[in-house]
């Protein structure tokens, strides 16, 4: 992802948001610092988890210009050309 997403920075809005409420934005930023990550980071709202269906970590998220989820996968899930197929989708929007 982070070799994927600079691609289409310019056109497509990415976000890492924590779910973890025990860790201040603080530690999600030197994380993401660190990383080298980038993208922005945030952190989860109250109810944003159950709004969304997320139930594991590192859930994987797009939503469309029009707000409709146009994709969804969990953990370890979501190859390079995957990424670039959902980038593009959501560029051409």
């Amino acid at each position: 992802m982070k070799e994927i997403w600079p691609e289409y920075a310019d056109e497509v809005p990415f976000y890492a948001i924590n779910v973890d409420p025990t860790v201040g934005f603080e530690e999600i930023e030197a994380y993401k610092d660190q990383q080298g990550y980038p993208w922005p980071v945030a952190q989860a709202g109250q109810g944003m988890l159950a709004d969304f269906k997320v139930t594991q970590q590192s859930t994987k998220i797009a939503i469309g210009s029009d707000g409709i989820i146009t994709y969804r996968d969990s953990y370890g899930k979501g190859d390079d050309e995957t990424w670039h197929q959902v980038f593009k989708e959501l560029a051409a929007q």
